[in-house]
């Protein structure tokens, strides 16, 4: 089931609007046409959804906001379809929010509250994505990024205009939200009370039918629970690896060729110098010179700076275009005309003028064409191979889209087509943890988008090793006939009749006590033998550090001192009868800090309930219609079913 959080923006650039606790993240969906192309010509209204005061919300705006929101829950649920998204809520959940924040932005501007261009311009300026180099924002990268992401650049700044709307209107409620310091000591208590009491286990196996249900009750219990048994979208794939080896033999690298790249990188074969430095700048000429006068009386140029409250840097092993990147061409030249030892300065750089002291210079002779030819021959073989394998690669893309088969480009590459066993969108065999083969890992997702029988190419290590791949066959999402799983279905009848006939039994225990009995007599009145009540004992915040948190135990924390309740425990198979005997709270003292962390609890709590029931009140003041007639449209263009 999927689970949705009612984020009124939710976007694809992801800009965030942090209120105090409320995510308000600008949304910022493509619009494509849907009203245009006739799907919806029939319906009275067909280009709309819903009317929210003056704002009309389109059929083709809902569409691509469901769009959006299924493939932000394939992210946790890769073989998520429309058809489930849609069936669980998902469709409705969007719409709910799409209403909620445009009569957000209409109750805003009726408060006279407005948004100017110039305000919407600087929050988009001040999207770090759209930064070039220089740090500014490049209209060019915005643009890249809208056509890569199917926006528009009114949507996004339409939506960036909600977002501070909704700044102006929601920062103020939540901000300084506080309850009196007696709740707080009060929930703090409740942190570390213990509860005593006894709970009885009434276990579905108790209860569970022995015989099988006849062919009636089975057949009606698997279609009542068909969505218990979907089977997941399974893939078949046929795929060739491919590497260097592809390329066969290549011909000979020749001696000329060896000559040519050798005279075309003959600066990287030539005798060079590299020398270290000690450097110090300083703003002046004038300081320059009398750290130069100082060290040539006889003080260290390390204790010269020092003197000044100044530092040296070590420069180490630098060529001369090294040096004059860092400093400037004259500080090289100078620094690379002078002798070991020297001292070079005062020289005007970059960041001032230079004094260096020449501590070391090492001359690295050169290569002559023998010396380098074994290894300009490996660099140009190398050179060859990758490029043979390129040109490879593209013609076999190009001759896959013309509609050249798998087995026909296997033949060519010389290698054995491989197939996989049927494979899920998680990326494992299907009906086992195994992961499919390691050289598939990368093509799973899109493989689960591709058409039967269309091969495609892909790098599986870039630049070395490519796949070419299809897909061989796909068995659809669907419920497993009941023939292939009578037994699992015969047992899950067996555990479901015993649930029903455990809280029932769970239903009469809870009776008697709550009539005067003990929970161990009221136990041992059913006619099936139970297991006999259990004291329990349990302190709220012990269970909280250990993690040993359940339903039945918060339901014991939520209780009535001298009340019976029931819970059931569905992975278990049991239904449980609770009975609180007592509640022990706990004395604080006044400087406890636990009081304090709850009271900043509380304080959150407090702040998001204003901002929910503010929401709500804005909602219901606009006027709100709703085409019904519309919304079933996009739900069965998004499901593919036919009205």
């Amino acid at each position: 089931m999927i689970t949705f959080f009612r984020k009124f923006f939710q976007s694809k650039i992801g800009i965030g609007v942090t209120l105090a606790f409320l995510a308000l993240i600008a949304v910022a969906f493509a619009s494509s046409d849907v009203a245009n192309t006739g799907m919806f010509g029939g319906v009275a209204g067909g280009d709309r959804v819903a009317v929210v005061g003056d704002k009309r919300i389109s059929t083709s705006d809902l569409q691509t906001n469901a769009n959006n929101a299924l493939q932000q829950a394939r992210a946790e649920n890769p073989t998520l379809t429309m058809e489930a998204f849609v069936e669980q809520g998902g469709l409705d959940e969007v719409l709910d929010t799409m209403v909620t924040r445009w009569a957000l932005v209409e109750f805003a501007e009726n408060l006279g509250l407005r948004v100017s261009d110039r305000a919407v311009n600087s929050e988009l300026r001040a999207i770090p994505t759209f930064n070039g180099l220089d740090g500014e924002f490049d209209p060019e990268i915005f643009r890249n990024f809208l056509r890569q992401n199917s926006l528009t650049e009114a949507r996004v700044l339409e939506d960036l205009g909600m977002g501070l709307y909704s700044r102006q209107l929601l920062l103020p409620l939540s901000y300084g939200a506080q309850l009196p310091d007696s709740f707080g000591r009060r929930y703090a208590q409740l942190v570390a009370e213990t509860r005593s009491g006894s709970g009885a286990a009434i276990p579905a196996s108790a209860f569970a039918p022995e015989g099988d249900p006849t062919d009636e009750q089975l057949q009606e219990y698997y279609q009542a629970n068909r969505a218990n048994y979907i089977r997941p979208e399974r893939r078949v794939l046929r795929y060739v690896t491919f590497g260097i080896d592809a390329v066969g033999d290549l011909p000979a690298i020749t001696q000329e060729q060896i000559a040519r790249r050798y005279q075309r990188d003959a600066e990287a074969y030539a005798a060079t110098e590299q020398r270290s430095f000690t450097q110090l700048v300083v703003p002046t000429q004038a300081a320059a010179q009398a750290v130069i006068d100082e060290v040539e009386g006889g003080v260290s140029l390390e204790a010269s700076a020092r003197s000044k409250g100044l530092s040296t840097v070590s420069l180490t092993e630098l060529d001369q275009a090294a040096l004059a990147s860092q400093t400037s061409q004259a500080v090289a030249q100078a620094a690379f005309a002078a002798s070991e030892g020297d001292l070079v300065g005062p020289v005007r750089g970059e960041l001032g003028w230079y004094v260096l002291r020449v501590s070391d210079v090492n001359q690295i002779s050169g290569q002559t064409l023998a010396e380098a030819s074994d290894s300009i021959r490996e660099t140009l073989a190398a050179e060859r191979r990758r490029l043979a394998l390129n040109e490879l690669t593209e013609r076999l893309e190009d001759e896959l889209t013309d509609g050249r088969s798998l087995s026909e480009a296997a033949d060519e590459l010389g290698v054995e087509v491989q197939t996989t066993q049927p494979l899920t969108a998680e990326g494992t065999i299907y009906g086992t943890p195994q992961p499919a083969p390691e050289e598939l890992q990368r093509v799973i997702g899109f493989a689960f988008e591709m058409s039967e029988g269309s091969p495609q190419l892909a790098e599986v290590v870039p630049g070395e090793e490519f796949m070419v791949f299809e897909v061989s066959q796909v068995t659809p999402r669907a419920a497993a006939p009941l023939s292939e799983i009578e037994d699992a279905v015969t047992l899950a009848w067996r555990r479901d009749q015993g649930m029903a006939a455990a809280r029932a039994a769970a239903r009469r225990i809870e009776e008697r006590v709550n009539e005067g009995s003990t929970l161990a007599e009221a136990v041992a009145a059913e006619d099936v033998a139970l297991p006999a009540p259990e004291p329990l004992r349990l302190n709220r915040r012990q269970l909280a550090e250990e993690g040993n948190l359940s339903r039945a135990t918060l339901l014991f924390f939520t209780m009535a001192e001298g009340t019976a309740k029931i819970v059931n425990l569905p992975e278990a198979s049991t239904w449980f009868v609770l009975q609180l005997d007592e509640i022990e709270t706990a004395e604080l003292a006044e400087d406890d800090p636990v009081v304090a962390n709850t009271q900043r609890q509380l304080a959150e709590a407090a702040g998001e309930e204003y901002l929910q029931q503010f929401l709500a009140a804005a909602e219901s003041s606009m006027e709100i219609e709703l085409n019904s007639v519309g919304i079933e449209a996009v739900r069965a263009s998004l499901t593919g079913s036919v009205q």
